[in-house]
């Protein structure tokens, strides 16, 4: 039976696996990868229409990030968050003017290590700056915000709260795109509303510019934050730098990891300063935060998505793959923004085998539904490479 770690290299007669079964046993051990090609430790070439989550926004082994890490490594690896390093300021002036859509949106930056922990952070935020007896988060059933126990109570999904019941107290859920319920929702314990301009993990659904309006709306109005989960959707991946920049809103505090990273584990909180000053010494932290290594490959991340304007690539791109996916005849529809996609199967056709048959092919997507493909390749993807990719999908599809 294939384990982690036999699926790594190991010998098959280890008396346990020695690594958790938190995700199901790999079929697969990845050894390299250049943009949007990966081989295996057999030497088959993949096509990679995941980018490991939304994660590789550059593709694999991007050379001027490779560069920046390798640099930084053989400088300065770590001192702590209690002393200054190089990198930090100039990102987190970057992100800023980047939620500001070219202007300085008057904010601040917290630096952590993943989505989670800055979706954490942000619960934390809301409730330090909205004072005791105002801690409620407003979330969407089929949302997903992270796996510590307030991202999972505050995750809209729940058949994955049971096995750790009780969650903690505070998140409640309403449908993606019910106002009504929305409002109906909000009491004076409320602090503010969480929401992903589209759900990622919950099956690539976009939220309406109906809806993200009414709770900025509603935020304004009953003295609440509007806080934005952009983990998945941030830098450039719906074809502009952040999802809630295509439904005229400002958020108060935005929640950023995957892409600015292209791989390098690194998360981050914006707010806006007034709200961002609620934080004082020690009431938030973590060991990395800044971490140069981490920041430096940020730094250049970013540098070369504007130098390459990859919102407008992954724009073009986005339309050219949605296009293709659409003449493909067991693909019922496509929804999403730019190169977060998600493909609809026709009725019947078992999208979880489709995603094992894809890989056997070559292709490597996602699941997302028991009806949905996920597609989200490096926003760097040629119109080339979505051909070959999408060719391989049709050619899996019709056997189905």
């Amino acid at each position: 039976m294939s384990t982690h770690a036999t699926a790594m290299g190991a010998p098959p007669d280890l008396e346990r696996c020695p690594i958790m079964s938190n995700f199901a046993a790999p079929s697969v051990m990845f050894v390299r990868g250049q943009g949007t090609e990966l081989w295996d430790n057999h030497g088959k070439r993949y096509l990679d229409f995941l980018g490991g989550l939304a994660v590789v926004a550059l593709g694999h082994a991007n050379p001027e990030v490779a560069d920046a890490i390798a640099a930084q490594a053989n400088t300065l690896l770590h001192v702590s968050s209690i002393f200054a390093t190089e990198h930090a300021w100039h990102v987190a002036r970057t992100i800023d003017r980047l939620i500001g859509d070219g202007s300085p949106a008057g904010g601040q930056v917290f630096f952590c290590n993943s989505g989670a922990e800055a979706n954490e952070a942000a619960i934390k935020l809301a409730r330090k700056w909205a004072g005791h007896g105002r801690f409620g988060v407003i979330t969407t059933y089929g949302s997903f915000h992270g796996r510590t126990l307030a991202t999972l109570a505050a995750t809209g999904q729940p058949t994955k709260h049971e096995p750790f019941a009780p969650m903690p107290e505070g998140f409640r859920h309403v449908a993606l795109g019910d106002i009504d319920a929305l409002e109906a929702a909000i009491d004076p314990t409320v602090a503010a509303i969480l929401l992903e301009p589209i759900q990622g993990e919950g099956g690539v659904n976009p939220a309406s510019t109906e809806f993200l309006q009414a709770a900025r709306r509603l935020c304004d109005e009953r003295g609440m934050l509007l806080m934005l989960d952009e983990v998945q959707t941030g830098f450039a991946r719906t074809g502009r730098w952040f999802g809630f920049q295509h439904h005229g809103i400002q958020p108060d505090v935005v929640c950023l990891a995957k892409a600015m990273g292209n791989g390098m584990p690194i998360g981050a909180l914006w707010a806006r300063a007034d709200v961002a000053a609620a934080f004082q010494p020690g009431d938030h932290g973590s060991t990395y935060s800044g971490q140069p290594m981490a920041t430096s490959a940020v730094r250049k991340v970013l540098e070369i998505m504007e130098r390459d304007d990859l919102p407008a690539k992954a724009t073009q791109r986005g339309a050219y793959l949605t296009a293709k996916l659409q003449a493909i005849p067991q693909v019922s529809s496509v929804r999403g923004s730019g190169l977060i996609l998600a493909a609809e199967l026709a009725e019947g056709i078992d999208a979880r085998a489709v995603y094992g048959a894809c890989l056997e092919a070559g292709l490597v997507v996602n699941a997302i539904t028991g009806t949905a493909l996920r597609l989200t390749p490096p926003l760097t993807v040629t119109e080339a490479e979505i051909d070959e990719a999408v060719e391989l999908l049709a050619a899996v599809l019709s056997a189905q």
